[in-house]
């Protein structure tokens, strides 16, 4: 009796000094590192990505490219000045009944200075150029917005790929740590020659076999959460806890309604609408074409001042105004040749155009069937899944009593315990594999 008392007591023990190093990180953690939860790092990421704000740029780029070309439609208003000193004067030469006359034409010096004005009135192609300006402007907004649904689905990946590593380490170290107890506990069995070398020397080596496979796992988990603490544009050093675990997204599985394919649309898919719009520029580009070769129409005038003199008494100088308007007309005449060859051109780039989105849209169907699969399976998997590891947890606790009192072997223990690291491993992965599929459909299907 007194040798069971003494047993549990070194049991407990033995469970709070291993339980004291984490109990003391995570206070470290709970006073010095900054939670954050998916939303937060969605957010941050969304904040710092360079991606995002070159994208950002780019729009605003776009709309001042289409306002410079507005300007085009309004009047053009230029200062104009100018002096003309005459080196030679222009000579007449005038008969006046048979005796010839010399007659020196013009002054010296020659000012005039004014203001002059175009605009155009008639210009189709300057019109469809504007038009195809707008269009980069929504090209720009939906390559953004591509962007931003792509960082997402990023970020939703690492996220859970961090929660998955973090939880396949917790059951790796809380399986090392049983095995280091049943470790202990068989080399004390065998201290008392109560359990033979053999099983001393089982228990050993699976100890020692599972520390590399233990070691593996801190190392994806310190990897995962690098790779997630620069996606969102955090230093790698910086402290920081990610909250959350797989097992509270498990209620979500469970609520949420398999989705039905015909009920999903590709209309706001951000690739599917950017070669849209694509094609549509090309058919600007098109009216372009063809309205260079159009006729057009501009206005113009001028208001000016001019004096001539040939002395440089500014204040005698007697200035006289001058005005005009008029309209311009311009009609290409032979450019129409190479206008049609490029029209045929730019038929053949819509075309193929057309033929990128369709067989887009075709292989986005492809996926959507693919992760809608993926969804369905991932849930067929928790279910038996999350059976299989309730059924193994139970098996290797009567495994574990079976043996503490000589029932059992260590060996049927061992596989006992492996059994229930497996099935709490896939019970992860299957939660891990629906998340990452339900990101993936979100980012087909351009949800954001």
């Amino acid at each position: 009796m007194k040798e069971k008392q003494s047993k549990g007591k070194l049991k407990t023990w033995m469970l709070v000094l291993l339980c004291l190093p984490m109990l003391a990180h995570a206070q470290t953690i709970s006073h010095d590192s900054v939670r954050i939860d998916l939303n937060k790092a969605i957010e941050i990421a969304l904040n710092e990505s360079p991606t995002i704000r070159i994208a950002e740029r780019d729009i605003q780029m776009k709309k001042y490219t289409k306002a410079e070309q507005i300007v085009t439609l309004f009047p053009n208003a230029s200062l104009v000045g100018s002096y003309n000193r005459t080196l030679k004067k222009q000579v007449m030469t005038m008969d006046f009944g048979g005796q010839v006359m010399e007659i020196e034409v013009g002054t010296d010096n020659n000012y005039s200075g004014g203001l002059n004005f175009s605009m155009p009135v008639v210009n189709a192609s300057l019109w469809n150029s504007i038009k195809l300006s707008q269009m980069d402007v929504e090209m720009a907004f939906e390559s953004a917005r591509a962007s931003k649904l792509s960082l997402i689905n990023e970020v939703k990946k690492a996220y859970y790929t961090l929660l998955f590593a973090r939880e396949s380490y917790e059951v790796l170290q809380k399986n090392y740590d049983n095995i280091v107890l049943t470790y202990n506990n068989v080399l004390s069995k065998y201290n008392q020659g109560m359990a033979s070398e053999f099983e001393k020397l089982r228990a050993e080596v699976q100890m020692k076999n599972q520390r590399p496979a233990l070691l593996s796992a801190k190392s994806n988990l310190e990897l995962a959460a690098m790779m997630l603490k620069v996606m969102i544009g955090l230093n790698v050093d910086e402290a920081v806890v990610f909250d959350g675990k797989l097992s509270d997204y498990e209620q979500l599985l469970k609520n949420n309604a398999i989705p039905d394919v015909d009920s999903l649309s590709l209309t706001n898919n951000a690739q599917l609408t950017q070669l849209l719009l694509a094609e549509k520029q090309l058919e600007k580009s098109k009216d372009i074409i063809i309205s260079s070769a159009c006729p057009s129409l501009h206005l113009s005038g001028n208001y000016q001042y001019t004096t001539m003199n040939n002395d440089f008494k500014f204040a005698d100088y007697k200035w006289n105004p001058y005005s005009m308007i008029g309209l311009s007309l311009s009609i290409p005449l032979v450019s129409w040749a190479g206008t049609a060859y490029k029209i045929k051109s730019s038929n053949l780039n819509i075309e193929n155009m057309k033929d990128q989105r369709l067989a887009l849209e075709r292989n986005l169907k492809i996926s959507i069937n693919n992760s809608i699969i993926n969804i369905k399976n991932a849930i067929e998997e928790l279910e038996s899944n999350k059976e299989t590891m309730l059924q193994a947890e139970k098996a290797y606790e009567i495994s574990l009593k079976q043996y503490e009192i000589g029932m059992s072997t260590w060996l049927d223990l061992s596989s006992a315990e492996l059994a229930y690291v497996g099935a709490k491993l896939s019970y992860n992965q299957s939660i891990f594999n629906y998340l990452t599929a339900y990101a993936k459909l979100d980012e087909t299907i351009g949800k954001e």
